[in-house]
Parts: C-alpha cells; structure tokens; sequence
C-alpha cells in the first residue's frame, strides 16, 4: 500500500496524541524506507516486468531484510525499545511497533504474493488488492479516507501551514497513489534510481508529517 500506511500514522495519533505524528509515520513507513536503502547498498533487490503497470511493473523478489514478518517484528521491537528508553512512554512505544508490524499486514493485503515470512523463507503471500482497481479505491482508499475525517477532527490548524501545506500534500500522496497502480515507470529506470527516488519522496513526507504535528496541534479534550 501507499496511502494506507499514512492512514496509519494518522489514525494511530487518535489513539496516542502524545507520540508526534511524525514518529508515528516514521514507524508505518519504517519497511520501505530500509528497503529503499537496503537496495541502493545492494542487500535486496527487485525487478523491472516488461509491459506492467504500477505494482505490477516490479518484481519484488528479494525483500526479506526489509518487508518480511519477522524482520517487520524485530524492526517494530527495535523501534518501540530505543523511543521507550527516551521518552519512557509505554502505550505510544506499543503503538509504534504495531504501526511498523502493520506495514507487512497492509502489504500481504495489496500485493501479489511476494511477501516472505523471514529472510531466506521461500514461500511468499499476497491477497493481490493492487490488482484490482476498483478493491484498491474502495479498501485503500477507503482507509485513507477514514484517517483523514479522524485526523481533522483531533486537530486544529495553528497557522496557514497547517491548512495548506496539510491538504497540498494530501492532495499530492493520492495522485501518488493513484499513479502507484495506473502509470507505467520509464523503461529505463534501474532499481538504485527508482529506490533512491522514492527514498527522498517517503523522507520527505516523513519530515512534513513532523511539521504537521506542529502545525495542526490535538484539540484540547478531543
């Protein structure tokens, strides 16, 4: 999924408002965002498909590092440890491993069977929601829908940042979705070149979700 891992982030600030939104996002995105550097330094890999569309223009054949469950797992517990030592907040440290376990659930429902369980496991899984568009508007952005009415109504814009730059990006991650199942990438791109593009994009939406916590602060009481 794209967008449906925002929706976590943004959903799981309802539940712990304490944790910055941005953290949050960090940990929804944590997988793709290891992957895309994990393929760039040559620990993983994937595949241009001739003639396929979105999703289906890639073969992810060697993600295990970054996307299987149990590495998904230990890079939740990883994760949740280092925020509880410092900010000493056990329900937002729960929350931020379950938000990276979330990646592979959200990934085994809208992937073809790629999916390991562990590095080196051969078997993969996938339900295929990408391959059906009008499931993937319906079920993805269905969620994404859900997470932006809960995230509007925890929040107050404080400043213009927190009303435009909010709904620009919005608006920017769902045409991103969009294109993820209906665009075609240039023949020519490599792997390092389209992981090292999306690497800047994620961290970017990383870094305006952080901005985002300061500029659409939680409603008093909400």
């Amino acid at each position: 999924m794209l967008v449906g891992h925002f929706a976590i982030g943004l959903i799981a600030k309802r539940a712990t408002p304490r944790v910055s939104l941005g953290t949050l996002t960090f940990a929804s995105m944590l997988p793709d965002l290891l992957g895309f550097v994990f393929i760039i330094i040559g620990q993983e890999h994937w595949r241009m498909v001739p003639g396929g569309r979105g999703i289906e223009s890639m073969e992810l054949y060697d993600i295990g590092l970054s996307h299987s469950m149990a590495m998904d797992a230990l890079w939740g517990i990883v994760f949740a440890a280092f925020y509880g030592s410092r900010r000493r907040y056990g329900a937002g440290a729960l929350m931020l491993f379950a938000a990276v376990v979330s990646h592979w659930v959200l990934d085994f429902v809208s992937h073809r069977p790629d999916m390991p369980l562990a590095p080196g496991v051969t078997r993969v899984y996938g339900l295929g929601l990408w391959t059906s568009l009008p499931w993937t508007l319906a079920v993805e952005g269905g969620l994404w829908l859900a997470s932006l009415i809960v995230y509007v109504r925890l929040t107050s814009a404080k400043n213009r940042a927190g009303v435009y730059m909010f709904w620009l990006v919005v608006a920017l991650l769902t045409a991103s979705w969009i294109s993820n199942f209906t665009v075609s990438p240039p023949a020519a791109q490599s792997p390092i070149s389209g992981s090292t593009v999306a690497l800047v994009f994620f961290s970017l939406m990383v870094a305006w979700a952080f901005w985002m916590n300061r500029s659409r602060p939680v409603i008093h009481g909400a």
